[in-house]
């Protein structure tokens, strides 16, 4: 497969140097093992003795549970690094990793497609000893540079006029129906593109649920998927998802938390300065990838009624994958800001429309800015591009710019 350079190669190879693990943790499919080979390869050309495992190799994995110095042995005496895929079927690979660690002189990368496992499994034992770092799917910046990389750069310098924001916004449909999988991406043909993302979701509930989680019916979880993907934006409803999904609120919170731990899907809570209210407060839904969020209710039509939350969603996994914390903000009288982004103690507003010829102030957004003196406020559209008072208005695809 053509490699596509990620954003964050740059961030990780800041670390190579440094003796603490390095673990890259994503979806399936979001090409986690494919960033750590290429980063193994430029060190194998670089005279560095690399070598590399799959605990999805039951062989490997035995030995690695039963005869840890055996391991050591075949795997890491006489190499400089050594690159763990698939840790999360490991139960008990923090110990032995931190035993590896303080006993051997190897750079550890290990990768996984369940932050819960790494995290819970191994976190609590290499405390000062790793750098966990999440992998997403392609952004829409990675997807233009599979796609046209001189359309990548004026993109990215973020100055271009409304001709070429006609071109990215046909880029944009495409984006937002079948996602940012690189798999799916590099596919040209669109019923192969929707195979894959069915298949990428059949294998999430096959590997995810049924093996990791042990779920002996995944049904209840197939509905509140289903569920979640058709209130996708909206603030989360407790009661009708207990009614749909069988699950108890108990069970209901628990599995909400699956699903963002495995990269499908993530809760936003509401922004408050209080911040102890904003844990008690009901949060949004938000899909990681739109590709596996249309798969999931087999919708992959570019007109549809669902269009405003579909824009809305790209908002979100666009400044989820800069790593950015981002909430919602809702008035007493039900009046919502779409997102509000915290960083570095300014304070970003941004409403999210599917097209405007004019400008607007809704009655939220100017409750915001009576109550809170935002830094920036941010109305994004398809096309529109103008800035009146504090109020910036600009395309969907000049968000990074915006919000740099």
């Amino acid at each position: 497969m053509v490699f596509i350079q990620r954003e964050l190669e740059s961030e990780i190879n800041k670390y190579i140097t440094d003796t603490e693990i390095i673990a890259v943790v994503g979806s399936r499919q979001c090409g986690k093992t494919t960033l750590v080979n290429k980063i193994f390869e430029r060190l194998e050309n670089n005279g560095k003795k690399t070598s590399k495992v799959s605990f999805d190799n039951m062989q490997v994995l035995m030995l690695f549970e039963e005869d840890v110095e055996s391991f050591i042995e075949k795997y890491i005496i006489g190499f400089d690094f050594l690159f763990i895929d698939e840790i999360q079927y490991s139960k008990d690979s923090g110990k032995k990793l931190k035993y590896i660690y303080d006993s051997q002189k190897i750079k550890l990368f290990i990768s996984g497609s369940s932050a819960s496992e790494i995290s819970i499994q191994s976190i609590k034992y290499l405390v000062g000893r790793i750098h966990l770092f999440n992998l997403y799917p392609f952004s829409f910046k990675e997807y233009l540079r599979a796609k046209d990389e001189k359309l990548m750069r004026i993109y990215e310098k973020g100055n271009y006029k409304n001709t070429i924001t006609k071109e990215l916004n046909k880029h944009l449909i495409e984006f937002n129906t079948y996602g940012g999988y690189p798999k799916v991406v590099l596919l040209k043909d669109k019923e192969k593109k929707e195979k894959t993302l069915l298949d990428i979701y059949n294998i999430f509930l096959l590997k995810e649920v049924k093996e990791l989680l042990g779920l002996s019916s995944d049904y209840k979880l197939i509905n509140l998927i289903k569920a979640l993907s058709l209130q996708m934006g909206n603030i989360i409803n407790y009661n009708e998802l207990s009614n749909i999904t069988g699950f108890s609120f108990v069970d209901l919170k628990k599995y909400l938390n699956v699903l963002e731990k495995t990269f499908i899907c993530k809760q936003i809570r509401p922004f408050f300065k209080n911040k102890r209210v904003e844990l008690v407060k009901s949060p949004k839904i938000y899909f990681f990838d739109l590709g596996f969020r249309n798969a999931c209710i087999n919708n992959f039509t570019k007109e549809r009624s669902d269009i405003g939350a579909i824009y809305e969603n790209f908002i979100f996994s666009e400044l989820q994958k800069r790593n950015l914390e981002t909430k919602y903000w809702q008035s007493k009288s039900g009046a919502e800001v779409d997102f509000v982004v915290e960083k570095n103690n300014d304070l970003t507003a941004i409403e999210v429309k599917t097209n405007l010829i004019k400008p607007i102030s809704t009655k939220a957004i100017q409750s915001f800015i009576h109550k809170y003196s935002p830094t920036k406020v941010l109305v994004l559209s398809k096309e529109f591009e103008t800035k009146i008072k504090s109020i910036q208005y600009a395309p969907h695809t000049k968000l990074n710019k915006c919000v740099p």
